[in-house]
């Protein structure tokens, strides 16, 4: 039996090995196996039974002693156990392995090839074999004969783990071991920890390379113009970069190189719930055989219905980005005209749209702001407020300053325009305002993209020191000045107040290593 070098790794006794199997292949193995059950719209329907989502307390980062203090350590990077828990679990998983099945998926992560990492994934289950295929940039057949794996990802998600007997805050362990380029996860069937995984080792390996690595979605116009957005998850990151006027390079994982950006994946990670073909056609077409969806409740004729959050709000689609007309199967971009920091603000207090100068753009990407909605979690009354920083905390390795440090010099190079987006409430907050409407983000992202805020007037916001864009075509004026929505006037300046000082306190962290000029940038008291 061919184990395609898994010996290396000290993995043996297997049953069989299956090795970069086609999709189908996939799809009827994972349904033979009990995995999962097909959708009506050709689409492999899979439950996470544990974690229906990441799970960060259970992430940890393995590295030698002299690289320790390049860590950003803290509720993002707790500190790990001793080196020997990540190897005597690493042996467990050997031998838990023996007399399995085992599946592999050799991939990169990196569209550019210059920068891309050789990803090699094991898993017990066929399924996450699929996740791999569609969300790593696939290889061809001359690249797969030559592989060689940057990383490794052993994922034996059933694994019976006591996480108290190692030490560890709960029964899931994502490890990463830097020293010798693998990660071990234990406990969780959620894939998006595959993929996550990986995304977190280039965001440590890529700035020692000088490159930039985004939490980020983008696409490029007719004119080559290309656009990032940023966001935290349920702002609107990969439903606002499906636009069928652009052609998408990537959802949710970028590089920004000298030469311009590039894709970290082969697909996409779409959050669905609520999803719908109306709102959002391109994710909605693109989810069919060959697609994945996590956690979405199917009736009896196995139709989806994406309204249903009973299992989870977090319900996920994945999918090739070449499901998606029009997009670059190249994955690679020039440098960006527009960046775009997305936050559903469920106090309804940010501007649907302001413009951000270099000073401003560095403290909304180090704030990476947007707001918990009431009611999605138990003891959650009122909206709260989220900050992440560079829109992506749990995935940042070094500190959030050498990450802001790339982007403001890559925005003053290529003179980009930076812009703050409310995806949240307008006319107030969460249970009084409504939701932004997604024509009218598409109107304001529209004008930003083709210049056309760049010539109107603005008014400066002096409590939340931002420049508001006073018209839009296609956008009621009134609707661009938060406070003129409110009935409640009072009501929004106590709102404001509160919000700057979320903004305010959050920033703290960050003023011993932030220049006078960026301090300055953020919201005034």
């Amino acid at each position: 039996m061919n184990t395609y070098g898994l010996d290396k790794l000290g993995i043996s006794g297997l049953k069989h090995v299956y090795r970069n199997l086609p999709t189908a292949k996939l799809v009827q193995m994972s349904l033979e196996r009990g995995e999962g059950e097909l959708a009506a719209n050709g689409a492999l329907k899979v439950v996470t039974p544990g974690p229906t989502g990441r799970s960060p307390k259970g992430k940890y980062v393995f590295i030698d002693d002299a690289r320790k203090g390049e860590i950003w350590w803290g509720d993002n990077n707790p500190e790990p156990p001793s080196p020997e828990v990540f190897d005597t679990l690493w042996n467990k998983a050997l031998e838990y392995v023996k007399g399995k099945d085992l599946f592999v998926f050799d991939a990169f992560a990196g569209a550019n090839k210059d920068y891309r990492l050789g990803v090699r994934t094991i898993s017990t289950k066929a399924w996450h074999s699929l996740f791999a295929q569609t969300l790593f940039v696939r290889p061809t057949e001359e690249e797969l004969a030559n592989h060689e794996a940057g990383f490794t990802v052993l994922n034996v998600c059933e694994m019976p783990l006591n996480g108290k007997e190692y030490g560890l805050k709960n029964d899931v362990f994502i490890g990463l071991d830097y020293a010798n380029h693998r990660v071990l996860i234990i406990g969780s069937h959620y894939g998006g920890e595959i993929k996550k995984s990986i995304f977190t080792a280039m965001n440590y390996l890529l700035p020692k390379r000088g490159v930039l690595p985004m939490h980020c979605s983008a696409n490029v116009g007719e004119e080559g113009d290309s656009a990032l957005f940023f966001g935290l998850s349920g702002t609107g990151k990969t439903t606002l970069s499906a636009d069928p006027a652009r052609r998408l390079i990537g959802d949710d994982e970028h590089g920004w190189c000298d030469d311009g950006i590039f894709n970290f994946e082969g697909g996409c990670y779409a959050k669905c719930i609520n999803l719908s073909a109306e709102d959002e056609p391109q994710i909605y077409n693109a989810i069919h055989f060959g697609s994945i969806l996590e956690n979405v409740i199917l009736d009896d004729a196995l139709e989806p219905h994406y309204e249903d959050g009973s299992l989870t709000e977090n319900t996920r689609a994945t999918y090739p980005v070449e499901f998606i007309p029009n997009c670059l199967t190249d994955g690679v971009g020039g440098h960006p005209k527009n960046v775009f920091f997305l936050a559903a603000d469920a106090f309804g207090v940010l501007p649907p749209i302001s413009r951000l100068n270099p000073n401003n753009a560095a403290y909304h990407f180090m704030s990476g702001y947007t707001a918990k909605l009431a009611g999605t979690e138990a003891g959650v009354t009122e909206p709260q407020a989220t900050f992440s920083a560079c829109f992506g905390a749990p995935f940042m390795s070094h500190f959030p300053g050498v990450y802001a440090k790339l982007l403001a010099e890559r925005i003053e190079k290529h003179q980009v325009n930076v812009w703050l987006v409310n995806t949240g409430w307008s006319g107030g907050g969460f249970g009084v305002g409504k939701r932004m409407a997604i024509k009218v983000t598409r109107a304001l992202l529209t004008a930003a993209l083709n210049g056309e805020l760049l010539k109107v007037p603005t008014v400066h916001d002096d409590l939340l020191n931002l420049d508001i864009p006073a018209q839009c075509p296609g956008v009621p004026d009134e609707v661009l000045i938060p406070r003129n929505t409110w009935t409640d006037k009072a009501a929004y300046d106590v709102a404001a107040r509160k919000l700057a000082g979320l903004f305010v306190e959050n920033f703290k962290q960050f003023h011993a290593t932030t220049s006078e000029e960026i301090l300055a940038a953020g919201p005034k008291l």
